[in-house]
């Protein structure tokens, strides 16, 4: 609990909100009626993804593994808050997963292997520039 408690919460949010271009470019693609190349939420989660582990990998951050799970969580939660604020505004009824709860259980675990599999490669950057667990730090 300890160990959750010394997390950099303000970057974690801040990370997770970031990833919230993703669905914000899906849903100004759909307003605008145009349809972008399919790469394109690839693109953008591979640009994402590259962020995240530059970010944690060439900080000192004492967990980069599970600050990078957490942001994933971060960002399935604000994901389905915006989904379940925008989706009766611009569609007129809710949708996603607030309006199919059954689905917020597969949203907040392909988010947490998204943030697993970041934190692993943050951690991999990390030790390739020579950062071990004693050296690092969280600041605050």
């Amino acid at each position: 609990m300890n160990r959750i408690r010394s997390l950099q919460w303000p970057l974690i949010l801040g990370l997770g909100a970031l990833a919230l271009v993703r669905p914000l470019v899906s849903i100004i693609e759909h307003q605008l009626d145009v349809t972008g190349p399919p790469a394109v939420p690839v693109i953008i989660t591979l640009i994402i993804s590259a962020i995240w582990i530059v970010v944690i990998g060439l900080s000192k951050c004492a967990q980069p593994v599970l600050t990078l799970l957490f942001t994933g969580l971060t960002y399935a939660v604000l994901s389905i808050i915006l989904s379940g604020i925008l989706s009766p505004i611009l569609t007129g009824e809710l949708q996603g997963p607030l309006a199919m709860p059954i689905a917020i259980i597969p949203v907040l675990l392909i988010n947490a292997i998204w943030g697993l599999a970041a934190g692993g490669l943050a951690l991999l950057l990390q030790r390739l520039r020579g950062v071990r667990p004693r050296d690092a730090v969280e600041s605050r």
